[in-house]
Parts: C-alpha cells; structure tokens; sequence
C-alpha cells in the first residue's frame, strides 16, 4: 500500500546523476525537507512502472550537507520489477516523491569489532556504515564481492578511502569469496552486516550456524531479485476467492494478486519480515525461495512462502516446444 502521510513524504528534486559502473547509475537528491541520515537508512520512492506509480526502496550511501542532498545508487536490470528502468530515465531537474530517510537496518557503535560484507550493489547499504566506522576509528573490515570489476561501484575510492581494512573479492579475476574462511575468521563477538544477493547471504548465514556464532551478531538486509532460478511466468489460483492471477517474469506475486484486487498484508516487500506469507495448498513445479525470513528447514517443506519474493519456476525449463508454467495454488490469511 501506498501512504500519503504528510510527514513521511515529501518532493525531492534530481540535482545530479551519473553512472559509476556498468549499468549502475549515481542519483543525487535533494528533498524538500532535509534532516540528518544515518547509516543503513534508506528511503521510498514513488517510481512509474507501466503508467502506474509504484513504491521502490533505495539505500541512501551519502547524505552530504547534513541531509541536504541524498545519494542513491541504482542498478538497471532490465528483468526486473521496472523501477530501475524509471530510474535510469531520470534526468536533472525532474522532481520526484519520495519519504524522509527511514531505517530498518542500524548499526549498533559500540562493538568490541566489525566485518561489513556487501555483494554487488549491496555496497549501497553498507559504505555509509564503513564510513563512520572509520571516522570513530573502530576495528573493522570491508570486505566488497562481485562478479566483475566493471560492475563494482566506488571501487577505487573505497579501496583508497579504507586502505589495509578493504579487500574485494572479483569472480572472473579468480578471486571468488570464500565464506567458510571468512566466517572462521570472525572473532566470537565481532558483529557482521551484510547486504547482497540471497545466495551470499544464505551462505554467510547457514556457516554461521554451523559455527555456533550468535545469531544476533549476524545482521542484514537484502534486495529478493535473486534467486536460484530465472524469474519465469507462473500461474497462482486462490480457490476459496475463485481467484486465478498469471505472474510475470517482472513482477512479483504479491503485485499480480493485488492487481487482482486480493487484500494482500506485506510491509518490507523484500523477503525480511514474513507479514506476506501465505500456505501452499498445491504446487505444479518447484518453489525458488528468495527469502531470508525462513529456515532452511521451513524453506525445504515447501508449505507457505514469501509472495513478496518468492516464485514458482516449472519443474524443468521451459522450452520452445510448449512446456506449461509452474502452477501454484495458495491459501491467504
């Protein structure tokens, strides 16, 4: 649902954009309201996606002038959900809506150390953090993962910002992370917050365990775009509402039964807070979790799900002779 309230949205006018990778483009803001931001904030914006105004939700990596301006990055990825596309679009002087800064992932000051761990655009949540980390001159380490070089934004002033405590980690340079290592690396009481693709982070998270390291000194946020199959069209059917909604390869679930007009609960839309869960009553196909709200345990029963980011893919891959999509049958609070 999209809010009106008065003292969380506001106008913000597009000062500057710029790319700083490939396909990942700089966007400075600067809203109507200033006020002070903090590391791990980040706020709403009111994109237009298929002549419709939808809510997306970017990291703030800077905020110089004390709020005055708010800096965001974006990646465009065309399977997507459409908000990066609008985004790319925008150019300076266009005026957008967007909410003050707001914060779901925080940085506790005060930890004996720190490990920061950001895959691929995931950086935009976690250098702010490293930022302040170092002006307080706390104990920490950096560590940045992706698959390309080109693709890594501030790479090189990262690298020359935080200097012997920032290490990147480059798939096609034969650099690829090691998460065991890195997790056998974290002292008892170092606190570790990671952003990035599920894949990593359910990685990070399952060593984790295995260690025996306390879960709350593990904390993250997450974007539900990446799972372990393509995003492919699929069928969802509502028996006791007699609602049948096809699902696209670019929208969500969640999206498709509110374009239904089924009265859908959510909040984060991300995967993290499991308010749009719902009960799979039947499953032609397979499931491709891309949440971080459930256990492996819950995840492999197969028997509620995420709607925000999960979907269903057909049991083998589609191909030109026909193959039918997945079906999924549910059950909503």
């Amino acid at each position: 649902m999209i809010t009106s309230r008065d003292d969380v949205w506001q106008s913000a006018e597009v000062t500057a954009v710029d790319d700083v990778a490939d396909r990942i483009r700089r966007i400075v803001l600067q809203p109507e309201r200033p006020e002070p931001t903090r590391p791990g904030e980040h706020i709403d914006v009111l994109a237009t996606v298929n002549g419709e105004q939808q809510v997306r939700s970017y990291s703030v990596v800077e905020a110089p002038d004390n709020g005055g301006h708010l800096v965001i990055t974006v990646f465009r990825t065309p399977d997507s959900r459409g908000g990066s596309e609008f985004m790319h679009s925008l150019e300076q002087g266009q005026v957008l809506r967007v909410t003050k800064p707001l914060q779901n992932f925080p940085l506790r000051v005060g930890a004996p150390s720190y490990v920061l761990l950001a895959g691929g655009i995931g950086i935009t949540a976690i250098a702010g953090m490293a930022a302040l980390l170092r002006r307080l001159g706390a104990d920490y380490r950096l560590v940045y993962v992706a698959r390309s070089r080109a693709a890594m934004a501030y790479l090189d002033d990262l690298a020359a910002l935080h200097g012997h405590r920032f290490e990147a980690h480059i798939d096609d340079e034969g650099g690829s992370l090691d998460v065991p290592a890195l997790v056998a690396g974290v002292p008892a009481h170092t606190e570790l917050y990671m952003c990035g693709p599920i894949r990593l982070m359910d990685a990070v998270r399952r060593t984790w365990a295995d260690r025996g390291l306390d879960r709350t000194n593990l904390r993250y946020e997450t974007f539900g775009n990446s799972g372990w199959f393509d995003a492919e069209p699929f069928v969802v059917r509502i028996p006791r509402l007699g609602v049948e909604a096809a699902v696209g390869s670019g929208e969500s679930m969640l999206e498709a039964l509110e374009r239904e007009g089924v009265d859908m609960m959510s909040d984060c839309r991300k995967g993290e807070c499991g308010l749009c869960q719902v009960k799979v009553l039947g499953l032609a196909g397979r499931i491709d979790h891309r949440d971080v709200f459930y256990s492996d345990r819950q995840k492999a029963s197969d028997s509620t799900m995420c709607c925000c980011v999960s979907r269903a893919v057909a049991a083998a891959p589609p191909t030109s002779s026909g193959k039918r999509p997945a079906v999924l049958t549910i059950e909503v609070p």
